[in-house]
């Protein structure tokens, strides 16, 4: 198995609208080896967008190549981005997206119904997930009876029941007040640097980017910079 999680070489991304040819992604190179957090930050029309969605198997790429592991997903079938997608993935969105009818290890519970199986041991993961993220006692809860907080942290034990390889996380700490941000982006921290997963996460805000081991910045469709994050001790420092 590839010690690389992702691999992106020349990958583009072009729209036709209206009779108008838009760059979304002009040539994007870059690796993500095995347990990197790494933060994706760009302008609005910089391309971040539309490169998670490759990232995440959501679209396809007009041009290049994008491994996941030793598989070049760009060359794979509608079914086969599916399982991948189901299997490998593990997607944290700014909105939760929860299902309001079920409970808390109900919702955690969703990705396995898909795949058709639930079984003694699947349920006992899910509480098991529960605990991890902080949410023990609030298994029967549903999202209404949630704070914001505790509802993406739902959604981040969701994103866990398949044991991806990679979490995507798009804006995860958009929807959220700056005390229950930072308890979501240490959570993030743990999954990483105890639990091993690899992170990919977009944002625009500079105060997300410090918690990453590096930040990519896209302007344009193309990469500006990709530098380890040395900044994280200055953002980190609480003002004098």
């Amino acid at each position: 198995m590839s010690s690389t999680a992702v691999r992106v070489e020349d990958l583009q991304k072009i729209y036709h609208l209206k009779g108008e040819t838009v760059y979304a992604l002009r040539g994007v190179s870059f690796v993500v080896p095995e347990g990197d957090y790494v933060a994706i930050m760009g302008p609005s029309g910089s391309g971040k967008s539309t490169l998670l969605n490759m990232l995440g198997c959501l679209d396809r790429p007009s041009a290049g190549s994008l491994f996941l592991g030793d598989d070049d997903v760009a060359r794979m079938t509608d079914d086969q981005l599916s399982y991948i997608r189901a299997s490998r993935i593990g997607f944290v969105f700014q909105a939760y997206n929860l299902i309001q009818q079920l409970t808390v290890v109900e919702n955690i519970e969703v990705p396995l119904y898909y795949q058709g199986r639930l079984t003694a041991a699947d349920r006992a993961r899910c509480r098991e997930l529960a605990s991890l993220v902080g949410l023990a006692d609030r298994l029967g809860h549903r999202p209404t009876q949630l704070s914001g907080g505790q509802q993406q942290r739902v959604a981040i034990a969701r994103s866990l029941v398949n044991n991806p390889n990679y979490i995507l996380a798009d804006e995860p700490t958009g929807n959220l007040d700056t005390r229950t941000a930072e308890e979501i982006l240490t959570l993030f921290e743990r999954l990483n640097a105890e639990e091993g997963k690899t992170i990919i996460m977009v944002t625009h805000e500079d105060e997300v980017s410090v918690h990453a081991k590096r930040i990519i910045r896209l302007r344009d469709g193309l990469i500006q910079t990709d530098v380890l994050n040395t900044e994280r001790a200055l953002f980190a420092m609480p003002a004098s």
